[in-house]
């Protein structure tokens, strides 16, 4: 358990050590808008501070209790307050604070309460603030809820009263410094050599790839990967709310979303962008999420030229991924007979990637299903590679195999075209592998 209280110690009593604390960080906080340092030499213009500032106090504090008082108070001035050893710890992917009082993280795929709590309400808010304010977001009663993104990439959702029944709640998404590679998802279960070769000869033969899946089931970090195997002589486009993706070419535009200003004026949305895109001669365009009417623009994009486009969906399964763009195509404001809205679909989208987070935390690729056309008013698809949960063993961990179905894809002679004849081996549904990787 993740401990974050202040030191239960009878001498100075709680109630003192807030006085203390909170005196202290006024000082600091007052110097530092006096003075003004670079900011690489904050850190330690901070401590000479509050070294300074607690001397005058002529307190006697214990050693260990000081150092815990002087490192709370540099969290919060120069870092992220109680959260912050949070944010700092490797193994934790997220972060989630549902009030002052309570504080949960996701390690491992799997959700755990810690013991950090923040002073109150208050404190959670200047949070709030020190995270979007320098992004020129704001939050507020008439605007309750605010996405923004922390220096190292991480994505940040604040929600604040009165919409926030209970309290400000900050949820953290963190994106690890080093990026993970096909190699590193084969060793923790989450796909089998065959479905990386096959997922890299899609993107290299510029199929338009859309990969579905719930919230945090590992979306984004998939369509990290899938994009490193975009040549590098390709100029690509990268289109997000928040920008997520950490692509390793040379030849990129990134854009992002804008918020409206104070007079409501001045957005930019991912349809913005996404329409924009079209008229900066993109080779790929890569949207970090669909979930609106840009869907219909995305969809035209890669019926008129723009192969080899990627994008994620929330949705539970590759069929309700189609149902779900079918819903926010119609979202667009046009008004489409819904077969004509399916053709649309089944010409744009060859391949639908399903990424699941497991009941034991694990996240893996359970299908990978090729949109073959339509049959009536109906999107075929054929499943490829599928996920087949055997059973439960008896440390919770969800046992099954990835494996091929036995089907090979209707567009096998574009991937020849594009120089790669798979063998048959990776179709044949005698190749299934078992799934003993554990995390």
């Amino acid at each position: 358990m993740i401990t974050g209280e202040p030191p239960a110690t009878p001498n100075p009593v709680a109630q003192e050590y807030s006085k203390l604390k909170s005196y202290l960080m006024e000082s600091v906080m007052g110097a530092l808008k006096a003075v003004n340092p670079p900011v690489e030499q904050h850190r330690a213009f901070v401590t000479k501070i509050l070294t300074e500032t607690y001397a005058q106090t002529r307190l006697q504090l214990a050693e260990n209790i000081l150092q815990r008082l002087f490192h709370e108070i540099q969290d919060e001035v120069l870092g992220y307050g109680p959260i912050q050893p949070l944010l700092d710890a490797p193994d934790i992917t997220e972060v989630m604070v549902n009030g002052s009082r309570m504080v949960y993280v996701e390690r491992e795929g799997l959700i755990q309460k810690t013991n950090i709590v923040f002073e109150d309400d208050a404190q959670v808010l200047r949070l709030i603030d020190r995270i979007i304010v320098p992004l020129g977001r704001r939050v507020d009663a008439d605007t309750p809820m605010v996405d923004a993104r922390l220096p190292d990439g991480s994505r940040v959702n604040a929600i604040i009263p009165p919409v926030a029944i209970d309290g400000p709640s900050i949820t953290i998404r963190k994106f690890g410094e080093e990026k993970l590679t096909t190699r590193q998802l084969i060793e923790f279960g989450s796909l089998t050599p065959g479905m990386a070769e096959f997922l890299r000869a899609c993107v290299i033969g510029r199929l338009n790839l859309l990969i579905s899946g719930g919230t945090g089931s590992g979306k984004t970090t998939l369509l990290n990967i899938l994009s490193g195997f975009i040549p590098a002589n390709e100029r690509i486009v990268t289109i997000e709310d928040a920008a997520e993706l950490k692509l390793q070419q040379e030849h990129i535009v990134r854009l992002e979303t804008k918020a409206a200003n104070l007079e409501g004026r001045g957005a930019v949305s991912i349809r913005d962008l996404v329409r924009n895109s079209l008229r900066m001669r993109p080779d790929r365009i890569i949207v970090g999420e669909v979930r609106g009417g840009e869907a219909l623009d995305m969809l035209q994009a890669m019926n008129t030229g723009h192969d080899g486009s990627l994008t994620t969906i929330h949705a539970n399964s590759p069929r309700d991924a189609i149902a779900r763009l079918e819903t926010l195509v119609l979202m667009g404001g046009l008004e489409l007979p819904l077969k004509t809205v399916r053709q649309q679909i089944s010409s744009a989208i060859d391949v639908i990637i399903h990424q699941a987070r497991l009941r034991d935390g694990t996240r893996k690729v359970t299908a990978i299903a090729e949109v073959a056309g339509m049959e009536g008013d109906v999107v075929v698809m054929s499943d490829i590679f599928k996920f087949e949960q055997t059973g439960i063993d008896s440390n919770g961990k969800v046992i099954g195999r990835l494996k091929p179905t036995g089907l090979r894809p209707l567009f096998s002679p574009r991937l020849e075209a594009s120089g790669f004849k798979l063998s048959a081996e990776i179709f044949s549904a005698s190749s299934a592998e078992i799934d003993r990787h554990r995390r």
